[in-house]
């Protein structure tokens, strides 16, 4: 990845203390110097309405409207996001709803790794999968190996949020690697 380049973090979690904020944060340390990270909120985000997605008569909300912005100026993108009912969590499906509109949707065609962590024992699976045909329809490249499914992350972060666990930050660096490596592309 050439130098000026800008990886975007979503966090499929808006919970304070959320094990995927603090995965996505030491992911973001994980990535190499000159190569620009920024997590993305899209905590202020209305529920999608077609109604108001109409790009050529500016009458998408503001807070979409900075959203896309922002993540137009990436390169690639890392999601890290929980598990809710063997799927996307809702709050991030709806801003990628948002995102994923029209000829201009900033996502179309750009490399994305997902990891997740969870408390329990599946480590994510079930959303990662379930996130397979959004990048399909995107025409996404998503970085499928190494997977990072973190389970019982109540074990693999320290009181300060910081994770500790080795093999996992090995793993995760691996899946960087490749992120990188699929902008290059």
């Amino acid at each position: 990845m050439e130098k000026n380049r800008k990886i975007i973090g979503l966090c499929g979690s808006l919970r304070k203390g959320s094990y995927n904020a603090m995965l996505l944060k030491a992911a973001g340390r994980l990535i190499p110097e000159g190569i620009g990270f920024e997590i993305v909120s899209y905590d202020d985000i209305p529920v999608y309405n077609a109604d108001n997605d109409l790009p050529e008569s500016e009458e998408r909300p503001a807070s979409v409207t900075r959203f896309r912005a922002a993540l137009a100026n990436a390169d690639a993108f890392i999601i890290a996001s929980p598990e809710y009912n063997y799927s996307i969590p809702g709050g991030l499906k709806n801003a990628i709803d948002w995102a994923s509109r029209g000829k201009d949707s900033p996502l179309m065609h750009k490399p994305v790794a997902i990891m997740g962590a969870t408390q329990g024992m599946w480590g994510t699976v079930r959303m990662q999968t379930a996130f397979l045909p959004v990048f399909t329809f995107l025409n996404m490249n998503p970085v499928l190996q190494p997977e990072v499914l973190i389970a019982q992350a109540q074990n693999k972060f320290d009181a300060d949020g910081n994770l500790t666990d080795e093999k996992t930050i090995s793993i995760i660096q691996k899946k960087i690697d490749n992120l990188i490596s699929a902008c290059r592309v």
